[in-house]
């Protein structure tokens, strides 16, 4: 979940890196770093532990100059966020290294380095493939290939970029497991771990596969697939400008994020739908075929996208008609699934990256799924490319950790699938046509829940004092309620859980009292009246009830009770309107109590390691 940026120019990178750091923080904010060779010939290093602002302020006090250079912002997995814990990493100074992912087998390799004499001055497993990588030089190989020497040495998940003070102008790259993009430009070429860090700089982009290793230098980029063949790989002209990743008049990237929701909807379903249907090719030429012999469902995600699966479960067995187990990524990927025939995988990932997801995809291939789809945002990402079908979101660079228009972007693309497989399992035309018009008003109807921003803020002071709060919903909306619960968790350190309603009985009636908020999800459906039984639960204990109800609702405040108007909608959408003031709810009570709301600690936005 670290953040890599390197470049190699005829003019100084440093601002190129510090500004590619800047634009990659989301990934990782534990500690900054920048290494560039200077004209001298030696490797010149600044890091600072905390987020990347620390170390533009020590390079302005003490700059670095130079045309080949590597920076990383850190997301700690081996040891904790430390000087000697950031990146870049160097060895005996004439190695630099910055790494993403985790080495599994570091803790050998480090033992047979220190045989061989090598000195380690951090924690981490990424201290091991430098000083590897110093060896291999020492015993004649260039830098390409010591850097192959060493990549087949380790076990784990990868991207790294290295450079080396007997070899400037020359940057290697190199990925398994973890992103990494090159830029394109005339005189000068880039590593990221995001196109979002070089967008400043260039627009032209190549995707690296996994195994790849490219060799970049300011005049050519030469790439080796995983058996050391030279390889050709398509170079995309990216859509996105370096604004799309900017917060414009916004105080956090959060809240523009939760603001832009009616538009993002509207581009994920634009050219998807006609005025009473889904269109024919949504999926892609070769999905009819798939879907007429899909018989069962099955869901594989990670936080939001697994709330958002969840939903569309409700979803596919009531209007499609077909079996549909969802399941957490992790937990999938490590277990023997019985998988009966003719079951289509559906994968979800805002990033495309998220490495559970991945590798639960990539096992899934081995055992007879009919066919594997993804749900995702980010068209060059591993799960697009290793996926049989896509259908992308269309949401935009998303940089806020807590995840907002991606988890709505997904709730609407799940929903054009699930009426998809319903056309060919009972779902009648009136029925389609019902859903597509809904479809068309939902933008108009996220821009109408926007308007309680203002109420829900009001609402947030009664939040700003509490340690503990309880979510509730039922049928669909408990998904929502789950998601309502860990996006305040998230941002405002409150511990919040989600239950279903007809569950207090069962155990968390014990937490309730008057210092525990409960909130609750219900819009007008057949089981608001069973919903209204559990929150007679709670106020006779005594406990304090904030209750978004859908306008239609027949529920008035009370003694104990908050009721807040959602926008009317039908109950099939529910779910992604009444997602938006949970949203708008966790981030003024997060601004309360005065949280980095976009960069909450301990987390980070692409999960790109186990």
């Amino acid at each position: 979940m670290c953040g890599i940026v390197g470049a190699v120019a005829e003019r100084d990178v440093t601002r190129i890196l510090l500004e590619g750091l800047r634009r990659l923080e989301y990934r990782g904010y534990d500690s900054a770093g920048m290494a560039v060779l200077h004209a001298a010939g030696g490797i010149q290093r600044r890091r600072a532990v905390g987020k990347v602002e620390r170390l533009a302020e020590m390079l302005e006090a003490d700059p670095l100059a130079g045309q080949t250079g590597i920076a990383h912002t850190r997301w700690a997995t081996h040891g904790k966020p430390s000087d000697n814990n950031a990146h870049p990493h160097l060895a005996r100074e004439r190695v630099a290294l910055v790494h993403n992912g985790i080495i599994e087998n570091y803790e050998a390799l480090r033992r047979e380095l220190q045989a061989d004499g090598y000195l380690f001055e951090s924690e981490t497993d990424t201290e091991v493939v430098v000083n590897h990588v110093h060896r291999q030089l020492s015993r004649g190989d260039d830098l390409l290939t010591a850097v192959r020497h060493s990549l087949a040495a380790l076990d784990g998940a990868y991207a790294l970029g290295v450079m080396s003070a007997d070899e400037p102008g020359r940057l290697i790259a190199a990925r398994r497991g973890s992103p990494l993009v090159v830029g394109v430009g005339i005189g000068e070429h880039f590593i990221a771990s995001d196109v979002s860090a070089l967008l400043p700089v260039t627009q032209q982009f190549i995707f690296l596969e996994e195994g790849d290793v490219a060799v970049l230098t300011r005049d050519a980029v030469h790439i080796y697939d995983v058996q050391g063949n030279p390889v050709e790989r398509p170079l995309k002209r990216s859509e996105l400008t370096a604004s799309a990743a900017e917060k414009g008049d916004y105080r956090h990237f959060m809240l523009k994020e939760i603001h832009e929701q009616p538009r993002v909807l509207a581009e994920t379903l634009e050219g998807r739908l006609s005025r009473d249907h889904v269109l024919p090719g949504v999926f892609g030429v070769e999905a009819g075929p798939i879907f007429d012999r899909v018989k069962q469902v099955q869901i594989i995600a990670c936080g939001t996208s697994y709330h958002a699966g969840m939903v569309a479960s409700y979803w596919l067995e009531e209007l499609a008609g077909l079996p549909c187990r969802v399941e957490v990524a992790s937990e999938y990927r490590y277990r023997h699934a019985a998988v009966r025939p003719d079951t289509l995988l559906v994968t979800i990932s805002q990033s495309g990256e998220t490495a559970d997801t991945l590798a639960a995809l990539r096992e899934a291939r081995r055992q007879g799924y009919l066919a594997s789809l993804a749900i995702c945002n980010v068209p060059e990402s591993s799960l697009v490319r290793e996926s049989d079908l896509v259908l992308m979101t269309r949401a935009g660079p998303e940089i806020g950790v807590a995840s907002t228009k991606a988890f709505t972007t997904q709730l609407v693309g799940l929903l054009l699938l699930v009426i998809a497989l319903g056309r060919r399992h009972g779902l009648g035309p009136d029925q389609e046509r019902g859903l597509v018009q809904a479809l068309h008003d939902l933008p108009a109807c996220v821009s109408r829940a926007l308007q309680m921003e203002s109420a829900v803020e009001l609402l947030s002071q009664r939040f700003a004092d509490k340690q503990h709060a309880l979510f509730l919903g039922r049928g669909a909306q408990f998904p929502v309620a789950l998601e309502g619960a860990l996006k305040l968790k998230e941002i405002s350190y409150i511990h919040a859980e989600a239950y279903p309603a007809g569950e207090l009985k069962h155990g968390p009636l014990a937490l309730v009292d008057g210092d525990m908020p409960v909130v609750a999800v219900a819009p007008n459906n057949a089981l608001v009246e069973k919903l209204k039984s559990n929150l007679q639960e709670v106020q006779a204990r005594g406990g304090q009830l904030f209750v978004f109800a859908d306008e239609e609702t027949a529920m008035e405040d009370g003694p104990g009770l908050t009721v807040v108007r959602v926008p009317a909608v039908s109950n099939l959408l529910a779910p992604v309107v009444f997602t938006i003031p949970l949203q708008l709810l966790a981030y003024h009570v997060a601004l309360l109590k005065g949280t980095d709301v976009d960069k909450p600690r301990n987390l980070a936005k692409s999960v790109t390691v186990e």
